[in-house]
């Protein structure tokens, strides 16, 4: 029980976050395109790479399940949305901007997985 308590917050601060920064990024670069949910998905596919590299292998010390069931589960899974992420780009396409959404999906996909690998570098760093 207390690991779905920890996901639980995790998860509703994370979607705080979520909303936070698309929001702001949406108020300044303007909605023609999904910026807001681009940042959020970037975001959080560099910070889940970075997270879970630097969680890898802690299972075993004392706390150290609760950090992943909180950040990774919780925050991070609260966090990045491929739903928005879905939708947005079928809204695109329906709405005649066909080009917008293949740039939309493919750019998504490919930064994403850029980001992750990136966080995973970088955390593999700092590890011991």
């Amino acid at each position: 029980m207390e690991r779905l308590i920890w996901i639980f917050v995790g998860s509703g601060l994370g979607g705080v976050a979520r909303h936070a920064l698309n929001g702001w990024v949406t108020a300044k670069a303007g909605s023609a395109f999904p910026w807001g949910t681009l940042a959020v998905n970037l975001t959080g596919s560099w910070a889940i790479g970075f997270a879970a590299t630097l969680l890898a292998g802690v299972g075993r010390a004392p706390g150290a399940q609760w950090a992943g069931d909180f950040l990774v589960v919780g925050v991070l899974g609260g966090f990045t949305t491929y739903s928005a992420y879905a939708l947005q780009t079928l809204l695109l396409a329906r709405g005649g901007h066909e080009l917008r959404a293949t740039v939309y999906a493919a750019g998504t996909l490919v930064l994403c997985l850029l980001a992750v690998a990136l966080g995973t570098t970088m955390a593999r760093g700092l590890r011991p």
